[in-house]
């Protein structure tokens, strides 16, 4: 067998140059999280405070439902009532941290390192929205499970219905906590990109996913207010908890699927500027 002959380090040289793959750019990103402290401190806030938040809004609930009328027991969601509240909260954990993921960068300058190993920005890019993804999914969901046996557990302990994974849309409505974390975290980290800016980011993403829907357009008359919050993305997203639809909101998994539409926009044009800046 022949060799070719190269001069002393040329092959060092040569994997120097070489660009990073995106299994190495996904290495890297996963190290660059794993490392910090503030991001399992924000995974376990989110699990801590979406959980028990959640079983704090089912004990109250269960007062709720006693002083309600018949009417109003008869719309009684188990499964819902046990998710959205904790969820909302464990939405604004999700929001910081899908910020983070690219402004820590900026803000530490640690994005010119970054860009010198991976100078594909969309592969760069790319890369941190599928570990935030796993990561999202891999807490959410079971987070989303801890409440629902929480809150279920509260309504148990009270005398009042509950909900079991074996029932209808229970189980879609569980699983439905980790898919809207997802979605927000991909929203976040495509506004962090185009802020760059932590402040600024968390400001925007707290504003669009819990003042907007709670309080802005609750408070619009209902003709302009009521198809707004009916196509607002969080708030469309959210129908994914409930077994029993509103019939003036979007479909349950028709609501999800608006949220991720706008999700995939945001995170396109996030691509095109990110990959036009200079920095």
């Amino acid at each position: 067998m022949s060799h070719t002959a190269t001069a002393p380090g040329t092959s060092l040289r040569s994997l120097q140059r070489r660009p990073a793959t995106f299994g190495h750019a996904l290495r890297s990103e996963w190290g660059k999280l794993a490392s910090l402290w503030s991001f399992w401190y924000t995974l376990l806030a989110m699990a801590v405070i979406g959980v028990g938040i959640g079983a704090l809004a089912s004990s109250d609930a269960v007062g709720v439902y006693n002083e309600g009328t018949a009417q109003d027991r008869a719309a009684f969601d188990p499964a819902h009532e046990s998710l959205f509240t904790g969820l909302i909260f464990a939405e604004l954990a999700m929001v910081v941290l899908g910020v983070l993921v690219m402004t820590s960068e900026y803000a530490t300058g640690m994005i010119r390192t970054s860009l010198s190993v991976v100078p594909r920005r969309g592969r760069l890019l790319a890369a941190k929205a599928v570990v935030l993804t796993v990561v999202s999914l891999a807490v959410g969901i079971p987070v989303g499970f801890a409440m629902f046996f929480a809150g279920q557990a509260v309504f148990a302990a009270g005398n009042i219905p509950y909900a079991t994974l074996s029932d209808p849309g229970v189980l879609r409505a569980v699983l439905g906590v980790g898919l809207v974390l997802t979605a927000t975290a991909l929203f976040s980290l495509g506004v962090g990109t185009l802020i760059r800016a932590t402040a600024g980011g968390i400001a925007i993403m707290f504003t669009v996913t819990l003042l907007v829907p709670t309080a802005i357009l609750p408070s619009l008359p209902d003709w302009l207010g009521d198809p707004l919050l009916k196509y607002w993305p969080s708030a469309a997203g959210m129908q994914v908890l409930s077994v029993q639809p509103d019939p003036g909101a979007l479909p349950p998994l028709g609501g999800l699927a608006w949220m991720y539409a706008v999700v995939v926009v945001v995170m396109a044009a996030t691509f095109v500027v990110f990959r036009s800046r200079d920095i």
